[in-house]
């Protein structure tokens, strides 16, 4: 049976935005794309030579509903929670925090010479939205590298050709790549045509499904439709993007600020449970 090669439905470059304590970034999709990109819930991309541009960084805030994923590129982001969890996220590493019932924390960029990643929302499933929160710390010695002919793909969630990613997500389960291709090169994954995939294309061009479609340039969003074969073709100058793909949940969104929820009522509560200081429901003194 010949395969269904994936195609482009929407290109996303979303705005630049202040966020944190005055935070320079691009918001590249949010809530408003939240049906598209299900089980994707929102895409920050930072991007920044300019230390004044984030050293004022995100101060404690809450989660609940989500999971949040940073993976850096370059950068240097200290970091602290409810749990009692401290660190600092560095060059090719990746925090996954899952919210689950209700966590607090801060992420406080350092200055560096290029500070350049991004953060991902994750949804969670309704039945598990108020699971116990937990800090999963994946540094870049624990990514597994798969180099082939013309490509390099840092696996950060899910299985390729084998190889087990970093992490594995206990609510929704992700693939999730950094991959590096050649000028000129072709790179090719076999997918599961009930997934919703999209790119970030962090530096470089290529094209997508075919050698001779339109060219995608860097800081754009490619969302494809459904199918089971994504095919990626680099540039005079090579592409470097991220991917990563899962299953729709097609449950209702109900969001208010930094907590994503199912319905107006359990935002409402949580947002009472906050003013309350009954939130946290596992924690630590922070």
């Amino acid at each position: 049976m010949k395969n269904h090669i994936l195609t482009i439905k929407r290109i996303v470059r979303g705005r630049r935005t202040i966020d944190g304590a005055g935070v320079s970034l691009v918001r590249v999709f949010a809530r408003d794309d939240t049906a598209d990109f299900d089980p994707f819930l929102m895409l920050d991309a930072f991007d920044s030579e300019d230390p004044n541009d984030y050293i004022k960084g995100f101060p404690w805030h809450p989660h609940r509903g989500i999971e949040t994923i940073t993976y850096l590129i370059h950068g240097n982001v200290e970091h602290g929670d409810s749990l009692g969890n401290k660190g600092a996220i560095l060059d090719g590493e990746c925090q996954w925090m899952t919210a689950g019932s209700g966590i607090v924390h801060q992420e406080m960029p350092q200055p560096v010479p290029r500070l350049l990643g991004t953060q991902i929302w994750l949804n969670m499933p309704a039945k598990h939205k108020m699971a116990t929160p937990k800090y999963n710390d994946i540094t870049m010695e624990n990514v597994p590298v798969v180099e082939e002919s013309g490509a390099v793909i840092r696996l950060i969630a899910g299985t390729y050709q084998g190889t087990q990613g970093a992490f594995s997500g206990d609510y929704v389960h992700i693939l999730y790549m950094d991959i590096t291709l050649a000028p000129n090169a072709a790179w090719s994954l076999p997918t599961d045509a009930d997934h919703n995939l999209f790119v970030y294309i962090v530096s470089g061009e290529g094209r997508f499904g075919s050698p001779d479609a339109d060219t995608v340039s860097s800081k754009n969003a490619v969302l494809f439709e459904k199918g089971d074969e994504f095919k990626l073709f680099g540039g005079d100058d090579g592409i470097r993007l991220l991917l990563l793909a899962g299953k729709p949940l097609r449950e209702p969104v109900a969001w208010g600020g930094p907590i994503v929820m199912n319905t107006k009522e359990e935002l409402d509560l949580a947002f009472r449970e906050l003013k309350e200081n009954t939130f946290i429901k596992h924690s630590a003194e922070y």
